[in-house]
């Protein structure tokens, strides 16, 4: 396969020195005319190469072209992660031609916290402060399709949310925009199909969180597919030790298949 990495910006946004990058994992035999954006997971404090260049090689070893997005972690906050997650969405359908994609297959992918910024992609669409920058933000924001893995989806409430990853990227406004940023509250029949997976024994992130979310989903008729499995924990990526779990990575390809790819 081939690697290319670019900025995501000219200028960051957000009186940021830090430039967020996307990296383009080219498959040598492409099959499919789809792509997909991955946002690694790290409860918006890291992000993880096994939940990003992990999945990247995987996809584009099946012949699907993968970008990963370094999205912005602590002490970044609301909205620069949102920001970057829209923009590589974006750069990819500004640049289909280059990658022989098309722009109404660009799904997004996301783990755990990265799990949630790839929800919130995809059911959050108020304006940001960074918005028609360039040509690049001419392109729509919104995703053809979800994939999320284990998500963090609440960020507010006892029990099922996890705090963690609300007070790291909401910081003092977390009681105030928690829900507001919550993806099973605000997703509507404007977000795209989900492919969805979760471990039942998750002790980090709560399975309730998948499946408050796809009871939203069904409450605004938005197609679904979900898998929970019994055992596996939490961050696994492609399970490699774990055979059961690892079913997840051919079901989600399936699904694809299903859908266009």
């Amino acid at each position: 396969m081939k690697i290319e990495k670019y900025n995501l910006w000219n200028k960051t946004p957000g009186m940021c020195e830090e430039i967020p990058a996307i990296t383009a994992f080219i498959p040598d035999n492409k099959k499919s005319d789809g792509a997909i954006v991955i946002l690694a997971g790290g409860a918006y404090m890291i992000r993880a190469s096994h939940e990003g260049e992990g999945y990247a090689k995987w996809l584009a070893e099946r012949g699907i072209t993968a970008f990963v997005c370094d999205y912005r972690v602590s002490p970044h906050q609301f909205p620069l992660p949102l920001a970057d997650s829209r923009r590589s969405i974006k750069f990819v359908r500004f640049h289909a031609d280059k990658y022989g994609i098309d722009k109404n297959k660009v799904f997004i992918m996301g783990s755990s916290a990265g799990g949630h910024l790839a929800a919130l992609t995809s059911t959050y669409f108020n304006k940001t402060y960074y918005d028609n920058i360039d040509q690049i933000d001419n392109e729509s924001f919104i995703p053809d399709g979800q994939i999320l893995c284990y998500p963090v989806i609440k960020l507010l409430g006892k029990n099922v949310a996890h705090l963690e990853s609300g007070k790291t990227l909401l910081g003092e406004n977390q009681a105030f925009l928690g829900e507001e940023l919550s993806p099973d509250l605000i997703a509507t029949e404007k977000s795209p199909k989900a492919f969805i997976w979760h471990n039942f024994d998750d002790e980090a992130v709560n399975v309730l969180n998948s499946i408050d979310y796809v009871k939203k989903l069904k409450s605004v008729n938005v197609d679904c597919e979900l898998h929970i499995f019994p055992k596996g924990g939490h961050g696994i990526g492609l399970a490699l030790n774990n055979t059961h779990v690892a079913q997840w990575s051919e079901l989600l390809y399936n699904w694809l298949i299903y859908n266009g790819f």
